[in-house]
């Protein structure tokens, strides 16, 4: 059923196909580590495979999750994690790298700056490509950790969200947009005006059927959505530092704002930095650590079904 060579973009995705990723990673969980049962349960499904890490972007939970991922399924990793200390820094462009990293491996993950990237590498690796985040682009694996936590709370199938935060140029809420619209969950845009959620993302959703709302005010929502989903103002993406200046701080989530809906569910792709208060951390609405943990059951789910094991 899951025929495709690489993963670039939820767009490439049926909700049928999403599912079956979603169901073996609950198979895959209990190989997942933590602080349960799986921390003790080990799986050789990836013997003698290789993941390699090539990121050009910061990271610490995706690169780490993957890494992790692959070791828990009994297979082995190779790691670029900083373009300074490659031969990229010499000057040496992304479609050689490909090239020579694909006979080094079994499968690639890719972080880059340049949204579209992860698609022309595709192109030229004879190895599955995974797009780790391109730009402003898409993240795919982060919508579906997303997906997996929302499922876990048992909310995929009567969803009510509210996209927080920096719309424009966040590519996690680009990407879970598009898988949300899948499930016929109802979406909340709630930003500043400068950075509201792209016009053709938003014609997109509307022409599969998607219930879209806009606001500014956090407030003007809360009470009419069952899922916060906390984005942070994303310095590195303005190309006028003095334009992230006027919209960094316009949103923070605080234990008094979600009194207003004492049932809703709080998430986050993080970092976050202060667009939520450390108050909220302890309340048992918040779930972005847990949802940083599903990321390495959910990619231990694609990196096994793209592996064919």
């Amino acid at each position: 059923m899951f025929t495709k060579r690489h993963i670039i973009s939820t767009r490439d995705f049926t909700k049928e196909e999403i599912d079956y990723v979603l169901n073996r990673t609950e198979e895959l969980e209990i190989y997942a580590g933590g602080q349960g049962e799986g921390a003790r349960k080990k799986s050789g499904l990836l013997e003698g495979k290789i993941l390699a890490n090539l990121f050009y972007e910061p990271s610490t939970r995706t690169r780490l999750s993957f890494e992790v991922a692959m070791k828990r399924l009994g297979g082995e990793v190779i790691n670029l994690s900083s373009p300074e200390t490659s031969s990229a820094a010499k000057g040496e462009n992304l479609v050689d790298t490909i090239k020579v990293v694909s006979e080094y491996c079994d499968i690639i993950a890719l972080r880059h700056p340049k949204e579209g990237a992860s698609r022309m590498a595709a192109s030229f690796s004879p190895v599955p490509i995974i797009n780790a985040g391109d730009g402003a682009g898409q993240h795919p694996t982060q919508t579906l950790l997303d997906l997996y936590t929302i499922k876990k709370e048992n909310l995929l199938d009567k969803l009510a969200i509210a996209l927080i935060g920096d719309l424009k140029y966040g590519r996690t809420v680009h990407s879970l947009a598009y898988a949300l619209s899948l499930y016929g969950a109802k979406l909340f845009f709630v930003s500043p005006e400068a950075l509201r959620m792209p016009e053709e993302i938003k014609m997109d959703l509307r022409e599969v059927g998607a219930e879209i709302s806009e606001a500014t005010d956090i407030k003007e929502v809360i009470e009419d959505v069952n899922v916060l989903y906390v984005t942070r103002i994303q310095r590195e993406r303005f190309p006028d530092p003095t334009e992230y200046s006027k919209v960094v701080g316009t949103y923070r989530i605080t234990t008094e704002l979600i009194k207003r809906n004492e049932d809703v569910v709080i998430m986050h792709p993080l970092p976050k930095i202060d667009e939520i208060d450390g108050e909220v951390d302890r309340t048992k609405n918040a779930r972005y650590f847990i949802q940083a943990f599903y990321g390495i059951p959910v990619r231990m789910a694609v990196l096994s079904i793209l592996l064919d094991r």
